[in-house]
């Protein structure tokens, strides 16, 4: 009798890439704050295709999956090791946005030099491919080094891309922008143990749905993902949420672009009411949604009752020239603190995006909104964004065709750093109204105001939530949805052609690095709950303020309805 002959091992390394700081070094965790939902969903569908015989009957899938913001991708012992084993393997970078690609690219190779083919996939390589009409140099870079890029969703096309990678017959460019996938029934995002065990609260995440109706030009999503709303249903929700509450993840970032626009809001929303009230499965929710979600019956009832308790608003800026500049017709000004008054009333907390640099803005004029910002609004959390014309958006196409100058270097586009002439301000003042916006929202007088307009456990999130700002802003100089705590910086992992330190004196920076940090952040730790605690004595209690100051009822006269008289009744 022949014997069975041994199943041969195929690595599928899925990667999350981080970027890289000002100095050419990665940005890594010791825990972080915001998981990777593209990772996840990658993780999920490359678990389902191998499970489906996608590789065959005689491959064995083994999965890694390493989301580099809180774990370190040591490349050259993985190539080392899997080479030594005779096993076959395929590096995938996940999800890269265009402030990580420098970085996914620089691996890429990396993998590629110790002999395992990569790929490269996400938003920058997505709206590249589909909105521009040739390739910028590092697309063509990666394409001339044997990278293959894929564009797009993959979910209908993730099994044979696998398979192909096995087969050593990946193709250049895979181009699925105009492959849409439909979500109902598709395997939900999923991270393994190990990874989620790396973020603070085990915070999870899943797409709802995918696609926004709106059509603002520096947005990405409606280029890739499109402006038709496609959606999973409430039974693939419910799945998705016994999963997470079963493995310890009841903190979940619902990542749809714009919750309140999915078909299906209402149904989910009430099937989670279910799973909290009949079967005590209770999740706290973070879903984005628009500015004017409030005037959809019952929405923030619902999604508040099912567990919502953040929501993050595209604010955007409270200058109507510059919303209707960018075709951002859908926010008005005059609605705002109606509508976040609406979530404050039923318990959620609210952040706003916040862009800086629209054509009409000045230093004056941003710091004066800034002001109005702190003073009107009954806003929460505030996160301030500098206006990038990202690869995937109207405004980068538009700049792109234009031939205006706009920075080379993909690791720049962060909204942290300026990309493009301003026609009002230099590099200089628009970063400077960058830095005075974070440093006025968030100075001490307006922390105090922000602990005493909430009461009771919304106090503790939002302190909780000042101290991830505040230490992400002024004490690693990074944005608080690329941050975490405790920066875990590595003397080899530096950007491709930088120099590597020498080992002692790098070494004694970092100590210094180590120790300055923990004295600062233990300073606004103590500095933040001191103002909490003032925040929480009685005489504090009935705070009020003209931002969260009920709008006066306006109750018209009532219409007297005079009727006819009666004639009189012949006797």
């Amino acid at each position: 009798m022949q014997k069975n002959s041994p199943k041969r091992r195929f690595h599928v390394i899925l990667i999350k890439p981080s970027k890289y700081d000002d100095d050419g070094y990665v940005i890594r965790w010791w825990r972080g704050v915001i998981t990777s939902n593209s990772l996840a969903c990658l993780h999920a569908l490359t678990q389902n295709a191998c499970a489906a015989g996608a590789l065959g009957p005689d491959v064995e899938p083994v999965i890694h999956c390493i989301d580099e913001t809180v774990q370190k991708v040591p490349v050259a012992k993985i190539c080392r090791e899997i080479r030594k084993s005779g096993d076959k393997a395929i590096a995938c970078m996940v999800g890269v946005q265009t402030n990580q690609y420098a970085r996914g690219l620089d691996m890429a190779l990396e993998f590629k030099g110790g002999g395992i083919p990569s790929m490269i996939g996400g938003f920058h390589v997505s709206g590249c491919i589909e909105m521009l009409p040739d390739r910028p140099p590092e697309i063509q870079e990666a394409i001339d080094n044997g990278i293959t890029l894929v564009a797009g969703e993959v979910e209908a096309k993730w099994g044979e891309l696998l398979k192909a990678a096995y087969e050593g017959r990946l193709e250049p460019v895979y181009d699925l922008v105009n492959d849409k996938p439909a979500l109902v029934g598709v395997p939900g995002p999923q991270l393994p143990k190990a990874t989620m065990d790396r973020f603070l609260n085990r915070q999870t995440s899943f797409d709802a749905g995918r696609g926004c109706p709106f059509h603002c030009s520096f947005c990405t999503i409606i280029n890739i993902q499109g402006n038709t709303m496609r959606g999973r249903d409430a039974d693939d929700i419910e799945k998705l949420v016994r999963h997470n509450h079963a493995t310890g993840g009841k903190h979940i970032f619902i990542t749809d672009d714009n919750f309140a626009r999915h078909k299906d809001w209402e149904a989910i929303a009430d099937r989670l009411i279910y799973l909290k009230e009949e079967e005590g499965i209770r999740c706290s929710l973070m879903i984005q949604t628009d500015t004017v979600a409030h005037k959809i019956p019952r929405f923030i009832e619902k999604t508040t009752h099912a567990g919502v308790r953040r929501v993050f608003i595209g604010l955007e800026t409270v200058n109507p020239d510059n919303l209707r500049d960018t075709g951002k017709y859908q926010n008005q000004l005059k609605e705002y603190k109606k509508m976040l008054q609406a979530w404050r009333d039923h318990g959620a907390l609210t952040y706003a995006g916040y862009i800086l640099g629209f054509p009409g803005d000045t230093y004056e004029s941003i710091m004066r909104d800034v002001e109005f910002l702190k003073r009107e609004i009954p806003l929460d959390l505030a996160e301030f964004f500098i206006m990038t014309p990202l690869p995937g958006s109207k405004d980068h196409q538009k700049y792109y065709l234009d031939k205006v100058p706009m920075d080379p270097d993909t690791n720049n586009y962060d909204t942290m750093h300026v990309c493009t002439k301003h026609p009002k301000m230099t590099n200089e003042e628009l970063r400077r109204a960058y830095d005075d916006a974070w440093k006025t929202f968030y100075g001490k007088d307006h922390l105090r105001t922000l602990l005493l307009r909430r009461k009771g456990p919304r106090r503790k999130i939002l302190f909780s939530s000042l101290i991830w700002f505040c230490a992400s802003v002024f004490l690693e100089d990074t944005h608080p949805l690329l941050g975490g705590f405790f920066r875990l910086k590595g003397r080899r992992n530096r950007r491709r052609g930088m120099p590597r330190e020498a080992f002692i004196p790098y070494y004694a920076k970092r100590l210094v690095d180590n120790v300055v940090y923990s004295a600062r952040l233990l300073k606004t730790v103590w500095a933040i709950w001191r103002l909490k605690r003032e925040a929480d004595l009685p005489e504090n209690a009935d705070y009020m303020d003209d931002a969260i100051k009920p709008e006066p009822v306006v109750t018209e006269k009532p219409i007297v309805s005079v009727k006819p008289a009666q004639k009189a009744i012949a006797i």
